[in-house]
């Protein structure tokens, strides 16, 4: 009965304490002291966010706004009205001429005359030549104006989760749209987008707010420079639910200059075949504690796995500081590298570590097998 009396007169001694907070107005001197207390945690706030406007400022003039109608021939082949696609883009310089870069499933299918890039100061001007790749969906657009304001480019493989980040695009059509949030993951792959898809996957996901009319817009980081291109979202209702992905602005700009100097992209390869089939037993025989990497089946003669000395059974588990997670891991990595590009390989050869450094090859001239 005493513990009970006294657990009461605690809780109301605990109530008059609250009340006493709530209901008791500071006076007029000390008043004004919170308020300046306030003003300077308001200012250390603001600095934060000062970052941001600063960013958005200097970033809005490079981004574009595109219109796109879908040729008659898609109309022909899949029925119905003509198609309307709208997206985003940024602009970049190379070379001493002006670009956009944007997503191929944006402008695909559309000639030239079809396709509008409204800039930030409401100027309408088409394309000189549009180019795409597929295999990862990137296009690139020549600008026959020059006097516009080209982005600047950071290095996405710096990029790691957690970084802030901002988005600008056009969701439903609302031009130069800015959102804020983290890089929530890397190298993510195996996503079904579109009718084609992208067979070439190594998208970085945001959680920063991305919709239809994104698409081809970039992802900055908080120097402002472009580190991504957005290009699809994870939606269950075909908005935003806090998942989007962006090709790493390495690879959109690797696979862009290439369309801007050979209108077409060079892939690259190593000269391996993998055994799709490795498993805790394989990876048992060969010392491994678990099926880790990938296993070579096969290696192709004059190709830069031999060159490497690389052999049957050798188990690759590192490429450029990236752990493989299985073959198709691997063919994509090796597949967004530049043609003559020096890379590291990590692997397991009668269960001792070793290394090779590989010169990635073009998969074109070479009678490619993995």
């Amino acid at each position: 009965m005493l513990r009970a009396v006294l657990t009461i007169a605690v809780f109301i001694l605990m109530l008059s304490e609250t009340a006493a907070d709530i209901f008791d107005t500071p006076s007029g001197e000390e008043r004004s002291r919170q308020f300046d207390a306030l003003a300077r945690q308001s200012e250390a706030w603001n600095q934060q966010g000062n970052l941001i406007k600063q960013v958005v400022r200097l970033v809005r003039p490079s981004v574009v706004h595109i219109e796109a109608r879908k040729s008659e021939s898609i109309v022909r082949h899949g029925g119905g009205n003509p198609v309307e696609e709208a997206g985003s883009g940024v602009i970049f310089a190379h070379r001493n001429r002006l670009y956009v870069l944007t997503n191929r499933h944006v402008v695909y299918n559309a000639s030239s005359s079809n396709i509008m890039i409204e800039l930030t100061d409401g100027r309408q001007i088409h394309p000189t030549r549009v180019r795409t790749d597929l295999g990862t969906d990137v296009a690139v657009m020549a600008l026959g104006e020059q006097d516009i304001i080209a982005a600047r480019f950071g290095d996405s493989s710096r990029m790691e989760i957690g970084d802030f980040v901002v988005a600008v695009g056009s969701p439903f059509g609302l031009n130069h749209s800015v959102t804020f949030g983290i890089i929530s993951a890397k190298g993510r792959r195996e996503l079904e987008l579109g009718v084609q898809g992208v067979r070439f996957q190594n998208f970085i996901q945001t959680d920063a707010s991305i919709n239809p009319g994104n698409s081809g817009g970039p992802l900055f980081n908080l120097r402002g420079e472009v580190i991504g291109i957005n290009t699809a979202i994870a939606s269950n209702s075909g908005g935003n639910e806090g998942i989007g992905f962006a090709i790493p602005v390495n690879v959109a700009l690797l696979v862009a200059k290439q369309l801007i100097e050979n209108d077409a992209v060079k892939r690259g390869y190593l000269g391996v075949t993998m055994d799709l089939d490795y498993d805790a037993a394989k990876a048992a025989k060969l010392g491994l504690p678990h099926p880790i990497g990938v296993r070579i089946t096969n290696v192709a003669e004059k190709s830069p796995a031999k060159d490497a000395m690389l052999r049957v059974n050798d188990v690759i588990v590192r490429y450029n500081d990236v752990i493989i997670e299985d073959s198709t891991h691997l063919v994509n990595l090796v597949s967004l590298t530049a043609v003559e590009k020096e890379v590291e390989i990590e692997f397991y050869r009668d269960g001792e570590r070793m290394t090779a450094t590989v010169t990635v090859a073009d998969r074109a001239e070479l009678d490619a097998s993995g």
